[in-house]
């Protein structure tokens, strides 16, 4: 009989269980969380049981959201409850629940004029918009006032204290590194994270669980787990806390919770379906709207489900103002919305009062779409790298549109070269699971050396030159292109349709000769930057200690030599200093620290990977030009 999967736990809940053991129980705590998941058994009540030997037996009782939310609800038979170390690995054992209100999706959130704090599960717009009609079109409707981003205030004392309290247990989770960041310090980071969210600063409280949940699969040694995603994790938290703590925040660090304000009577066109899945198992649809002047939209169906709900919120109804298209209609359709609710995101929500009329959908030859591909997409991707420096998030959901010409598969990605003479381009699975047909279009896609496309996709900030493309469609006016059903109104999704042989020319291209496969500049690759990033990624696995060994000796040349000669002496200089505060151990005649603090670490180790972000950045734009 297979193990029962153990319900997801608020993180104040699993934090205040292990504040509450001893000294010496903490010590035996990462070695009591193993094998506790393979012990779970169903009860006839619907709780579960997690048996300790013939004396202890700990039952969790979930509440109706199917998470442990308060300390009464996981309990222990044993002498030492509830201050034990039954309980305290049961808990740990368990995943993490997400954080309040953070799995509502901005249809149902919208229904009660608030949205949900921003989550990983759901695709962020490129830019906040204010959802503002028309002025010059005869049905529009004045709008309420537009939400709009606010202009920075001083965080109040509480979120001082509590960004300082985040920044301590954050800095003294990455000075132990995976290695050394078990169940004790990653309560740490709950138990501040909790307090991030009394006081005001759900953005920090995000971020603080995604260190924890890192910390967690890189222990466990998830799949798909990368050190440079908990790297990154580690750099959103300590630059967020640093402004913080300090009392300067700026624009957008301390925000409120997503807000939907009135955007009057709006006119929205489809673009395209993006499926939607998450690491905390969410599963489900976003669909990519426009508005007649350009601004970007989205109406998301996220729930818990995972894949099967992801494949299946594709064809599900769209929760909004009574509307009878469904997310596929929609992609392809539009909407005119009355008593619209926005979000500064851009998102949609279904508050009371929303009526929505299906409309005939646009092509995408036809405006406001077309002027997703008429721009230079250098000036496109550079214009979204900023704006992921100003507001501290990585923009990976902004959208791109350009007209390609395929030159052929090279490894796991499709080669393609930007139409007019533009770079060359790599276009991955914008979701690599095999049981979406992402992969699959693009194999097909790559049969066809020559082959014209529009491409409408995220570009991948993280790499060079590269595109991950949600939608394609044929471009007008080019003999060698897709030939779509009419249905399809111009375009195909890639996370749901499914290209077939009938759906390319049958004539073979006369487009001269293409460019090896083989031949995309990377300049990521080509720049010894490499360097420093492994070196704030073995911070992250092995700590400090790990941090002041490659600092030292041959080991140091290696690292700096390269980085200098390369004329990149701002990342040698920082990455020197990082090195040096980590083997920074000053200790009295008896041979005992004077100075434990790892607060001079994290600041190095935030400067070296504040600068290795920007400056790849850089790299990133040059790629696309």
């Amino acid at each position: 009989m297979s193990p029962e999967p153990l319900p997801p736990v608020a993180p104040d809940v699993l934090a205040e269980a292990v504040e509450q053991l001893s000294a010496r129980l903490r010590k035996k705590l990462d070695a009591a969380i193993e094998g506790c998941a393979e012990r779970a058994a169903r009860a006839a009540d619907g709780s579960l049981d997690v048996r300790f030997g013939e004396d202890a037996l700990v039952t969790l009782h979930p509440g109706p959201s199917g998470a442990v939310t308060e300390a009464g609800q996981a309990v222990c038979t044993c002498l030492l409850a509830p201050r034990c170390l039954h309980r305290a690995a049961v808990l740990g054992a368990a995943p993490l629940a997400d954080a309040e209100g953070e799995a509502e999706t901005g249809a149902e959130a919208g229904a009660e004029g608030e949205g949900a704090a921003d989550t990983d599960a759901v695709p962020e717009s490129p830019e906040p918009t204010t959802g503002s009609p028309d002025p010059t079109r005869a049905d529009a409707v004045t709008p309420g006032p537009a939400p709009e981003p606010s202009e920075a205030t001083p965080p109040t004392p509480a979120q001082v204290r509590a960004a300082t309290a985040l920044w301590e247990a954050a800095a003294e989770a990455l000075a132990a590194g995976v290695t050394a960041g078990g169940a004790v310090v990653q309560a740490e980071l709950l138990r501040a994270a909790h307090t991030a969210r009394l006081a005001g600063l759900p953005r920090a409280e995000a971020a603080a669980l995604r260190v924890v949940r890192g910390l967690r699969a890189a222990r466990e040694r998830g799949r798909g787990q990368r050190l440079g995603d908990l790297a990154g994790a580690f750099r959103d938290l300590l630059s967020g806390a640093a402004p913080l703590a300090s009392g300067t925040a700026g624009p957008g660090l301390a925000p409120a919770r997503r807000t939907y304000g009135q955007g009057g009577s709006l006119r929205v066109y489809g673009l395209c379906r993006e499926p939607v899945l998450s690491a905390t198992g969410y599963g489900g649809v976003a669909t990519h709207l426009v508005g007649p002047d350009g601004s970007r939209y989205t109406i998301s169906d996220v729930r818990p489900g995972g894949l099967s709900r992801a494949r299946g919120a594709g064809s599900a109804s769209v929760a909004l103002g009574g509307a009878v298209l469904d997310h596929a209609g929609l992609a392809r359709g539009g909407l005119r919305i009355v008593g619209a609710t926005v979000s500064p995101d851009g998102r949609l929500g279904a508050g009371r009062g929303v009526n929505a009329t299906p409309l005939r959908g646009l092509d995408w030859s036809e405006e406001p779409a077309a002027a997703l591909f008429a721009g230079p997409v250098g000036e496109a991707v550079a214009a979204a790298l900023d704006a992921g420096a100003r507001e501290g998030d990585a923009p990976e959901a902004a959208l791109l549109g350009c007209d390609v010409q395929v030159v052929g598969a090279a490894g796991e990605y499709l080669v393609a070269r930007v139409a007019g003479g533009g770079p060359l381009l790599r276009l991955r699975p914008a979701h690599p699971h095999p049981e979406l047909p992402h992969a699959a279009n693009l194999r097909r896609i790559a049969e066809n050396p020559g082959l014209v496309l529009r491409v409408l996709g995220h570009p991948d900030l993280d790499r060079a030159a590269t595109l991950r493309p949600l939608a394609v469609g044929p471009v007008p006016g080019e003999p060698y292109t897709l030939r779509l059903p009419e249905e399809w109104l111009g375009r195909a999704d890639l996370g749901y349709d499914r290209l077939q042989g009938s759906h390319f020319p049958r004539a073979a291209a006369d487009s001269g000769p293409l460019a090896p496969v083989d031949a995309v500049p990377d300049p990521l690759a080509d720049a010894p930057l490499w360097r420093v990033r492994r070196l704030l990624e073995t911070g992250v696995a092995g700590g400090r200690r790990a941090v002041a060994e490659a600092g030292r000796g041959a080991d140091a040349t290696a690292l700096l030599a390269p980085l200098r000669r390369a004329g990149l002496g701002g990342a040698a200089q920082l990455a020197e200093a990082l090195t040096a505060e980590a083997d920074r151990r000053p200790r009295d005649a008896f041979g005992r620290l004077t100075d434990s603090s790892a607060d001079g670490y994290a600041r190095a180790w935030l400067a070296s990977a504040v600068h290795l972000a920007g400056a790849e950045r850089s790299l990133v734009a040059a790629s696309w030009s």
